[in-house]
């Protein structure tokens, strides 16, 4: 999107309440660099920040690591190059923090402390004075969020939360401007599908991609669309959750449920596999192993 079609844009726009807010808080930065993971939830940020800063104010900053899928990152490219935006590609390695990589429940500290500050620094030495999430006000009363400890120590700007939206306004904005990901699946770093207590490692990681896409696969092969999945790792089995839909297709055909898991386990590397539903953030906590109700980070 060039300048000249953003000021369209704007003034053929008729924005809401939350529109309205959203683009206030942004505008009151002189200008941004966004954490950019190419969710829904950033990519609206980015998307307010062209809007309401100018696309020349504006730096879109995606950390490259073992826990991001490939294809996400393919993704937050061409989102980034649809909304006009330089997007800086930089390299991080959570993987060399202790913390990390033990995921004893408070992972995601380490993981956003790493990434927030290899964000900063790129800020500052471009001359930006402000780094912003994608954090909104749903996740603010999130039970669970370690992440949002090394944001405000990193004192970046939350805009979505500081005008009030949720997790359902979020999706409303990116529908009513039109974002290619406005109907996205909510896509956590790979790390998220490991089960808390079990060490995160580079193996893992690219154990839980190759499996999920092997998931997929198979569902394109049978003409079985699915929105959510997720391949949980834990230490000695793996479990495949899926979509009401996907899921009740596969619990009707015993035979090929079993063909499924069998072609999984191999890439797993572990003994037993099961199906079950679609829970965000299924294993990231103590109770969500234990089938609690607590909120959770990632899913």
């Amino acid at each position: 999107m060039n300048a000249d079609a953003i000021i369209q844009d704007q003034e053929t726009s008729r924005p809401d309440g939350d529109v309205k807010a959203l683009l206030a808080a942004m505008s009151r930065l002189d200008s941004v660099v966004v954490a950019f993971s190419g969710g829904v939830d950033s990519t609206v940020v980015l998307a307010a920040a062209v809007r309401a800063l100018g696309p020349a104010r504006t730096l879109a900053a995606t950390a490259d690591s073992p826990a991001l899928a490939r294809d996400e990152l393919r993704s937050a490219r061409l989102t980034a190059e649809h909304l006009g935006v330089e997007l800086a590609v930089l390299t991080t390695d959570e993987l060399a923090v202790p913390g990390y990589r033990a995921n004893a429940g408070d992972r995601c500290y380490f993981c956003k402390q790493t990434v927030l500050s290899r964000v900063t620094a790129e800020a500052a030495s471009r001359g930006f004075p402000h780094v912003a999430t994608g954090t909104h006000s749903d996740d603010r009363r999130s039970g669970h969020r370690p992440g949002l400890r090394a944001a405000r120590e990193l004192r970046v700007v939350e805009p979505l939360a500081e005008a009030g939206l949720g997790k359902a306004q979020v999706r409303a904005v990116a529908r009513a401007w039109g974002l290619p990901v406005a109907e996205k699946p909510s896509s956590p770093c790979l790390a998220s599908r490991i089960a808390v207590g079990v060490p995160v490692t580079r193996e893992r990681l690219e154990r839980v991609e190759r499996a999920e896409e092997a998931v997929r696969t198979f569902l394109a092969e049978h003409h079985v669309p699915v929105r959510d999945l997720r391949v949980r790792i834990f230490a000695e089995s793996f479990r495949v959750d899926l979509d009401t839909g996907a899921l009740q297709w596969l619990s009707d055909r015993a035979g090929l449920a079993a063909e499924l898991l069998s072609r999984i386990g191999p890439i797993t590397r572990t003994a037993t596999g099961s199906l079950a539903p679609y829970r965000s953030g299924g294993v990231s906590t103590v109770a969500a192993l234990s089938g609690g109700t607590e909120e959770r980070p990632g899913s």
